[in-house]
């Protein structure tokens, strides 16, 4: 049985029922997500980008020359380009990607911007440990750099990403860095908006996971039943993506029925938000020491670098 249907057919068992979020990211869902990007509801790019574009130089200083540079989710690359234009003899990229769409797209932008920087992509799921020997270089780099701007960290639960951030720790080794992306608390209606854009297409990208169950497991579901919501979870402070019934129904792989009600949800994707002050003590209760932060200049997201204690 492959990962993805042993993960669907756990999450749809258990009440509530969920599904992994690292599934929306099949080529379709990636290409879906860089569209959700673009939307004017969708502010964390911009934010993200502000960042990079105001920063890069001191971050780019903090990095050094002959560095080592990790980067998980490779993306469109945009970001990576600031950053790599910027680093003083760079010794090596590293993209790690579960999409092979998204990593060869980014991978061949990057080769052609850089013609004389070693490239070494990795297609794998980096919520999984990484074989140590698929980051070797020879000779090594000045240091390592674990580089994961957006928001990303904020789709695992708090326990979840302290044992994130210590893999990350132990990734980069002593004398590295860690860049994260931290998406702040603020009003729930743009908040919501960000996650259920006005164009709809967080509802398509959202709904592609039920499309991705339909033809790779042969499931048998009618779309049309599902709807796109999100919720804010005020006790957990985060924003949930949900796929809710529309009536009553059923998804059905292989000889495994599972009935909804007409309001039950699939819970798809959790987005957590924190304060300056709660994300350090989650670093540093991860093993990791907080140097610098930086805001956007309305303060809705912050760009963190870490080092290993």
């Amino acid at each position: 049985m492959n990962t993805f249907k042993k993960d669907v057919l756990l999450g749809l068992s258990e009440s509530p029922r969920w599904l992994p979020c690292k599934y929306l990211y099949d080529a379709k869902g990636s290409d879906l997500f860089e569209k959700i990007c673009d939307t004017d509801d969708y502010y964390v790019t911009r934010a993200d980008l502000e960042i990079h574009e105001h920063q890069i130089s001191e971050i780019a200083q903090l990095i050094g020359p002959n560095a080592h540079l990790i980067e998980f989710g490779s993306g469109s690359g945009i970001k990576t380009e600031l950053l790599l234009s910027s680093l003083r003899a760079p010794r090596a990229y590293t993209p790690i990607e579960i999409s092979k769409t998204a990593l060869d797209a980014s991978v061949t932008q990057l080769r052609q911007r850089f013609k004389s920087l070693e490239v070494q992509p990795l297609q794998a799921d980096y919520t999984e440990d990484i074989d140590p020997s698929h980051l070797t270089l020879e000779p090594s780099a000045q240091r390592r750099v674990i580089y994961f701007p957006g928001s990303t960290i904020g789709n695992f639960t708090h326990d979840q990403a302290r044992a994130f951030l210590a893999r990350m720790r132990k990734m980069a080794g002593s004398g590295g860095l860690i860049f994260v992306g931290v998406d702040l608390i603020k009003p729930v209606n743009k908040l919501l908006l960000a996650y259920d854009d006005k164009a709809g297409i967080t509802a398509e990208f959202n709904k592609n996971l039920l499309q991705r169950i339909q033809t790779e497991l042969n499931g048998r579901l009618d779309l049309s039943a599902f709807e796109h919501e999100s919720r804010f979870n005020h006790e957990l402070q985060r924003v949930e993506m949900h796929l809710v019934a529309q009536r009553s129904t059923r998804i059905e792989v292989d000889d495994h029925v599972f009935e909804f009600d007409r309001g039950e949800s699939i819970h798809t994707e959790s987005s957590h938000k924190y304060s300056i002050e709660d994300f350090q003590t989650l670093a540093k209760d991860s093993g990791l020491n907080p140097m610098r932060f930086w805001l956007d200049g309305h303060a809705q997201f912050s760009m963190h670098c870490l080092e290993p204690v």
